[in-house]
């Protein structure tokens, strides 16, 4: 998987470069500003990335403007926000605009690679934390019933639904309510949000 992560400070570029090339099915470029940015993706057409992390604050990017040319210039492949700042309504700016997401600066190593393979899948990553504060919604892993805490572990081992049903002797349509109840109650927007939620979280 081909990432491209530009942001003016070097060292931020190589921690965030380790963490994923750590991983070992992940191919990194950098770039310091939009400027170079734009001629990297402009340059990947025989092998484009599969993700474009831009940082908000670089030079070039000129508040919001400068993730929407980056979004033009890449022929629909995720173009994901990140910044150090985190103001309520930025996730939904962001997403009202295109991008496949937005990452914090103070995000944890194993959420930021999670949330790379997220967005590479064709998921929309909003930081669980921003997520909350956007819609005011309770995400207390007490809220979950047991056995709606069964469930989402399942979720969390990639099982499908007839799965899990077939594991705690359920009916799938039952599995699939406790998905529906699980996502409502999480904020998550389906299943694999969810199972990140956990695991971000340490519920699972």
């Amino acid at each position: 998987m081909r990432v491209l992560i530009a942001d003016d400070h070097e060292l931020l570029r190589d921690v965030l470069s380790s963490y994923l090339e750590n991983e070992g099915d992940f191919e990194i470029e950098t770039a310091a500003d939009l400027k170079r940015a734009l001629e990297l993706i402009g340059r990947s057409n025989e092998a484009p990335f599969d993700l474009v992390i831009l940082d908000y604050g670089m030079d070039g990017m000129d508040g919001y403007r400068g993730l929407e040319r980056a979004i033009e210039a890449s022929a629909g492949r995720p173009i994901a926000l990140m910044s150090g700042l985190a103001p309520p309504d930025v996730a939904e700016r962001v997403l009202a605009i295109g991008a496949a997401g937005f990452l914090p600066k103070t995000l944890p190593a194993r959420s930021l690679v999670n949330a790379v393979r997220f967005m590479i899948a064709g998921e929309i990553y909003i930081p669980h934390e921003l997520h909350l504060q956007s819609r005011h919604t309770s995400t207390a892993s007490s809220d979950l019933s047991l056995r709606e805490r069964q469930v989402l572990s399942g979720l969390c081992k990639g099982q499908t639904n007839k799965e899990i049903a077939r594991q705690l002797e359920l009916r799938e349509p039952t599995i699939k309510l406790h998905v529906k109840t699980i996502c409502r109650k999480l904020g998550a927007r389906n299943r694999t949000h969810a199972a990140m939620i956990a695991r971000e979280r340490g519920v699972f």
